[in-house]
């Protein structure tokens, strides 16, 4: 099973089956605080939909030329969020990271990490050249990642994607792998 260590209280891991139970009650403990920002939450209601979302990231890795596209991030053992590729394009060798953290795990900088080393895992392993976040520009904190790890900012998707009922701009900032491996991050 993949497993990425990326310091001694933080790993990523790919989901198994096994962890449906836990990742529905991680998400249904922040429901509140992630449905603000991401359409998928309400259609998560039981653990059998967290097991179907956890087959559907199985059957993507051949999407990522081998790798899992979507980890679990493990905080001391526990399972404190995803990250994960989003959209994998092999041909032009770029990709789209995604992410969300329960609200029991922020502020440890578990996301920043997280998504270190998938970028990581992108560049050095799967060989992209381009890695894009896109965040809505109205959340901030998500905004800080992409931020803080020296993305540049490309501009803004308008009304790009509805939540609840309200659309959202999304911001685009990128990487290139020759950026990243000059910045050391």
């Amino acid at each position: 099973m993949f497993t990425y260590q990326l310091n001694e209280d933080l790993y990523l891991r790919m989901y198994t089956i096994n962890d449906a139970e836990a990742l529905y009650h991680l998400i249904d403990g922040s429901r509140d605080h992630l449905k603000k920002w991401l359409a998928w939450v309400d259609y998560n209601t039981d653990v059998e939909a967290s097991r179907d979302f956890i087959q559907s990231t199985l059957k993507g890795v051949s999407e990522t030329g081998g790798y899992p596209k979507t980890l679990g991030m493990f905080y001391k053992g526990e399972l404190a969020g995803t990250v994960g590729f989003n959209e994998v394009n092999q041909t032009h060798q770029y990709a789209t990271i995604g992410y969300w953290v329960s609200e029991k795990f922020q502020r440890k900088g578990i996301v920043t990490e997280a998504c270190r080393g998938i970028i990581h895992l992108g560049f050095n392993e799967m060989g992209l050249n381009r890695i894009e976040i896109r965040a809505a520009s109205e959340n901030k904190k998500s905004r800080a990642i992409p931020e803080r790890l020296g993305f540049t900012k490309e501009g803004v998707l308008r009304q790009v994607e509805i939540v609840n009922g309200e659309f959202y701009d999304h911001v685009v900032y990128s990487m290139l792998a020759s950026e990243w491996l000059k910045k050391d991050i």
